[in-house]
């Protein structure tokens, strides 16, 4: 063969035997070098060599924060089937990068294995409630228990979360109804203890009202009494004795009584009696009345004189009276007992 052919040939071997013998190893990557099937070296980022043929790249590890989520079935202490998802975020350490390479087929895997088996003997201790106030309890077991396996195998956990908690859908729905009607109950005891304090206060106030309606009529009334004892006064001055007066009065109230209904047209009070001879028949009843007493005066003084027994005056306070028609009769009385 001619020499210009073989230099050709030479140097295409040459440059691939040169470029299999430099490889790149990537940032927060390590690559396991094997001669001949066995271990020889691990090489960290940047360009490397190797010796072609002799050497290969056996695999290389992944240096950086990894995050593996395992989803777990169990059942709590009150018989309650859940659904946890854990969050385990794990690291391979960068000088036990060899146990992690060869020590392990499947680290996923026994991560997944060691979860499923903390999980399922802490969680059926708890009642669901527990379950859901006491996740970082389950959290700090799972990461105790996966720190002391996997540690021999090159592996530090960082951290474990427990990020789900789902119990069956029917027992989400049972605590939701729950839930719903603690509130109900509460809410209807506040609008209980509303209603009571409305009724408290309103019965206060008409409490309230009534004794100053009581106390606004028993004024009117004194003041209805004292207004006639003026007028009897002022009339018996002019020499109306005290009969004649309280009769006259009587009428004169019959008559403003009439004047007042008459005055408004909606009205419906009636007066009784109130024909046209009311008055009048009034008037002549009440002297019949006082010449009855007279009589009766006459008779009780002449009995009590025969059988020798002397009367006694006695003043008694007496209440007032309830009703504006005892009022106007107040001095009449007075009269009547006095014959």
């Amino acid at each position: 063969m001619s020499p210009t052919f073989i230099l050709p040939i030479i140097l295409f071997f040459g440059l691939i035997i040169l470029i299999s013998a430099v490889f790149i190893v990537k940032q927060q990557t390590a690559a396991i070098i094997e001669r001949f099937g066995k271990f020889t070296s691990v090489r960290n980022s940047g360009i490397q060599l190797k010796i072609p043929v002799i050497d290969k790249v056996a695999g290389r590890v992944n240096l950086r924060i990894q995050q593996l989520d395992v989803i777990v079935e169990t059942k709590t202490k009150d018989d309650v089937f859940v659904r946890l998802k854990i969050s385990v975020q794990f690291q391979v350490v960068k000088s036990n990068v060899y146990d992690a390479f060869y020590k392990l087929e499947d680290p996923q895997n026994q991560i997944t294995s060691y979860v499923f088996d903390v999980v399922r003997s802490e969680v059926p201790k708890m009642k669901l409630d527990d379950v859901f106030e006491r996740k970082d309890d389950i959290a700090i077991a799972v990461k105790s228990e996966l720190n002391q396996s996997m540690t021999d195998y090159g592996y530090d956990i960082i951290k474990t979360l427990v990020t789900d908690i789902d119990p069956d859908q029917q027992v989400k729905i049972a605590m939701n109804r729950i839930n719903a009607s603690e509130r109900e109950k509460v809410a209807a005891e506040y609008e209980a203890e509303a209603e009571r304090i409305k009724i408290v206060a309103k019965a206060r106030a008409e409490a309230e009202s009534k004794r100053l309606q009581g106390q606004g009529i028993a004024d009117q009334r004194r003041e209805i009494a004292r207004g006639l004892e003026e007028s009897v006064e002022v009339l018996n001055n002019v020499g109306i004795n005290s009969q004649e007066a309280s009769a006259l009065i009587v009428v004169t109230q019959h008559y403003d009584t009439l004047q007042s209904v008459g005055e408004n047209t909606n009205s419906n009070l009636i007066l009784m009696p109130n024909s046209p001879q009311a008055g009048s028949d009034m008037l002549n009843n009440m002297i019949a009345s006082f010449v009855a007493s007279n009589k009766i005066g006459e008779e009780m003084k002449k009995r009590n004189d025969e059988l020798g027994i002397k009367a006694k005056a006695k003043k008694k306070s007496e209440p007032k009276p309830q009703s504006g028609y005892d009022d106007d009769y107040t001095d009449l009385n007075d009269d009547l007992s006095s014959l």
